[in-house]
């Protein structure tokens, strides 16, 4: 008769240990191309943001800087009429870079979170869901981004965070960022003079 044999008690040890190294190597891996996968998506989509903005000004521009009815800097994008900004030298504000759909021109009071949402929703192709509302951000699983905005007239922001980068509370909600650049992975787009900025904090 055969004789059958196993695996030795040592034989097995050492089986584990390799595998307890493989996987305390590997698996830091695969945390990393997560991370990576959300620090891609907020660049591909602020470039995307940042080649819209530009685009919408040079059609303004090859039209001859058109008005809108209401006197204002305007142009119709894709079919969209957008609102532009209204230059200001003595303020630093640049004409021609979108603001929204209606108002926000001189980047004063009537510039807020829904300017925004509007310049998001206009200028790209097929944009990610976005909300303004941090309930409908975590009611809503169709919704990717959060916006919000900060400052006034030059120093007008917009604040766009992916929703995966933000922080959750105890409750596991996402938390409002406050306008925070040193919270989550975001993107910044300030109309004044047409500044997109990356702020990458999950890596």
């Amino acid at each position: 008769m055969r004789k059958q044999s196993g695996f030795t008690l040592i034989e097995l040890v050492v089986v584990v240990v390799i595998l307890g190294f493989l996987a305390v190597t590997a698996i830091p891996k695969f945390i990393d191309l997560t991370d990576q996968a959300k620090q891609a998506n907020i660049e591909g989509m602020a470039g995307g943001f940042a080649t819209g903005v530009s685009l919408v000004r040079a059609q303004w521009e090859a039209e001859g800087r058109p008005q809108n009815s209401s006197g204002q800097n305007g142009v119709t994008y894709d079919g969209i009429p957008l609102v532009l900004t209204t230059e200001n030298q003595a303020n630093g504000i640049r004409p021609g870079y979108v603001t929204g759909l209606t108002d926000g021109a001189t980047l004063g009071g009537g510039f807020d979170a829904n300017n925004c949402e509007e310049i998001w929703l206009n200028i790209l192709q097929q944009p990610p869901g976005v909300t303004t509302d941090i309930n409908t951000l975590n009611n809503d699983s169709s919704i990717n981004y959060f916006v919000s905005k900060s400052g006034t007239s030059q120093t007008s922001t917009c604040h766009y965070y992916l929703k995966e980068s933000l922080n959750r509370d105890s409750n596991g909600q996402w938390e409002n960022p406050s306008n925070s650049t040193s919270v989550g992975n975001s993107f910044t787009y300030a109309p004044a003079t047409n500044t997109v900025v990356i702020h990458i904090n999950q890596q």
